[in-house]
């Protein structure tokens, strides 16, 4: 519930910044003073993970409380969701519907990079604001005048793990990253961020996210036999629980080892197994993004 409240709070902030944008860039006005104008905005989401079911709930909260404190002359928002199916082209698709057929006025989502590159071209076309929670480095907010990040890039993180790591003076680090786009990006950074305080990645492994248990346990087995003992895991929260657990079960959960998770995990712990945490994750940092309290 705390995280739920979180998004909402983080969701309705960004759909404020949607509506003030789009009533800069498009002129709205009802036929007088007492007529309720509309604003209808575009939601694509990948249904089928939890995240986006959070987050679709929380956008639902966000808009009942901005609408129950909006005076009668206030935007009305109207959410059209589509569902991207975890698919590049049914995120395409879902775009293009909400632009051409609905004619929305801004679009938030999609969640993941590969998708969001897309819809952001399609918005500076059709100059539509999109506003996305994907956290890839690579889109650029200077190149692409409609699109609002919604989160912080991945790689916004690096220099506070690079922080942990020259703090208890680890000179290696083994990267455990899912087998991805969306997984790989962060590399790149990492690597400069721990060059920079004298550290180095030794290895990256990459995990697919169809991998069984049994080649998670092979890959921690042939981890197990180098000498690095500090591991930086980017994982998902379902592939991350596997990996701990098999690690607990590989005897790399004791005394001599160093583990560190990434934002992408320590947000969403709530989505973790309290078993898998309490068994397989004690005294494991990680790193999260702090936003201060405001007005």
């Amino acid at each position: 519930m705390q995280n739920q409240r979180y998004y909402c709070l983080i969701l309705f902030i960004q759909l404020v910044s949607i509506i003030s944008f789009c009533h800069y860039v498009i002129p709205i006005r009802g036929e007088d003073e007492t007529s309720v104008v509309k604003l209808d905005v575009g939601i694509v989401l990948d249904m089928e993970t939890v995240v986006a079911k959070v987050m679709h709930i929380s956008i639902l909260l966000a808009l009942e409380d901005y609408h129950a404190a909006a005076s009668p002359r206030a935007i009305r928002i109207v959410p059209h969701l589509r569902d991207s199916k975890k698919d590049d082209v049914e995120a395409a698709s879902a775009a293009i519907y909400l632009l051409k057929d609905v004619q929305v006025q801004a679009i938030f989502g999609p969640q993941m990079s590969t998708q969001t590159d897309f819809v952001i071209d399609l918005g500076n076309r059709v100059k539509v604001p999109i506003i996305s929670p994907a956290t890839s480095p690579s889109l650029s907010v200077k190149e692409n005048p409609f699109f609002i990040r919604g989160a912080l890039p991945s790689s916004s993180q690096t220099k506070a793990i690079a922080a942990i790591v020259k703090n208890y003076n680890w000179r290696e680090v083994v990267v455990i990253y899912e087998d991805s786009p969306y997984g790989s990006r962060i590399l790149p950074h990492l690597t400069d961020a721990l060059l920079e305080n004298n550290s180095l990645v030794s290895y990256r492994s990459g995990i697919s996210p169809s991998a069984s248990d049994d080649q998670i346990f092979r890959e921690l087995y042939k981890l197990n036999t180098m000498q690095t003992r500090v591991f930086s895991v980017h994982l998902e929260s379902s592939l991350a629980s596997r990996l701990f657990l098999k690690a607990k079960e590989a005897g790399m959960m004791s005394s001599g080892y160093a583990w560190i998770i990434t934002d992408v995990l320590t947000s969403l712990l709530d989505l973790v197994d309290p078993s898998v945490i309490e068994s397989s994750m004690q005294d494991v940092p990680g790193v999260k993004s702090y936003v201060p309290r405001s007005n």
